[in-house]
């Protein structure tokens, strides 16, 4: 028996959205896939047994619920509204009213909230959903997921969330589970710039970068870095973690913008932003996030 009569729409089948996509498949949830690149769609069709639309405005006509996984809110919302808002040749061309639309995208919150407005004048719901823990968790569908909107839509899709994520939270109004996730990710990078410059100048005084990593993940230095990507891919040398450098850049100056917004000390974050473009700038978005090792130790 089907977990919901509902049918899922999900744009974005990228290195996240596709595991997260075949999750909600085996779970027995109706799901209708769109990607620009038929590739993706194809390969997950073929494994799980979801349908692939041969438009946006196919899919957004065809689903109850809308899940948008992509780069930004800007492509979230040219996927929805289409090209100025004209609300043609997208998502929401023929939609039905009461569509539900979750947007997974690492977005602006202040453009989710506009956004928001906008649907509302044409009778759709939004909340955002963002996530963390990487690929690693899209796959193991323990991903952290952080939901902004209306509770009691929060409580009736739930269920769905906890096919794909581990750690579900209702963080507050819509546009909070944007907020919430850049300033994740925000302090993440900073951790991460700490960790690096931390075995650069150690490595320098003669110690060994394993034998740094060690202490500090025995001591109060220890973070999400430290733990899971100095030795994992700076020591070695992979430098292959999952995640792009023009990302984490974007989300951490959105964590920027959150602040500036709210007038709340920008003292780290202004700096911190700084860095991370100045790496998306000589890297280039592609590189790895974990490639600021590199970048710092030149």
């Amino acid at each position: 028996m089907p977990p919901s009569t509902d049918v899922i729409g999900f744009v974005g089948i990228g290195a996240m959205g596709a595991p997260m996509a075949g999750n909600l498949a085996r779970a027995g949830y109706k799901l209708l896939v769109y990607d620009l690149d038929a590739a993706r769609t194809a390969a997950l069709a073929g494994t799980n047994g979801v349908s692939v639309a041969k438009s946006l405005a196919e899919l957004g006509a065809a689903a109850n619920i809308l899940i948008t996984m992509l780069p930004d809110g800007k492509a979230v919302r040219a996927a929805l509204c289409g090209s100025n808002d004209s609300f043609k040749d997208c998502l929401l061309e023929r939609a039905a009213k009461n569509t539900l639309i979750i947007d997974m995208s690492s977005s602006s919150p202040m453009g989710t909230r506009e956004l928001g407005a906008l649907l509302e004048q044409r009778k759709l719901q939004l909340i955002d959903a963002p996530v963390s823990n990487g690929v690693k968790g899209a796959v193991a569908a323990t991903l952290s997921i952080m939901v902004g909107g209306e509770r009691n839509i929060f409580e009736r899709v739930k269920p769905m969330l906890e096919k794909m994520g581990s750690q579900i939270y209702h963080a507050g109004p819509l546009g909070a589970g944007h907020a919430i996730k850049a300033l994740n990710n925000y302090v993440s990078a900073a951790g991460l710039i700490a960790a690096c410059e931390a075995m650069h100048a150690g490595q320098a005084f003669g110690i060994d970068p394993n034998v740094i990593v060690d202490i500090i993940n025995t001591s109060s230095g220890m973070n999400n870095t430290t733990k899971n990507k100095c030795r994992q891919y700076m020591i070695s040398g992979t430098y292959n973690a999952g995640f792009s450098a023009g990302l984490m850049a974007k989300d951490v100056r959105t964590a920027l913008e959150i602040a500036e917004a709210m007038q709340t000390s920008t003292r780290f974050a202004k700096p911190t932003a700084e860095v991370w473009s100045a790496m998306e700038k000589e890297m280039g978005f592609a590189s790895d996030h974990t490639e600021m090792n590199k970048f710092l130790g030149k």
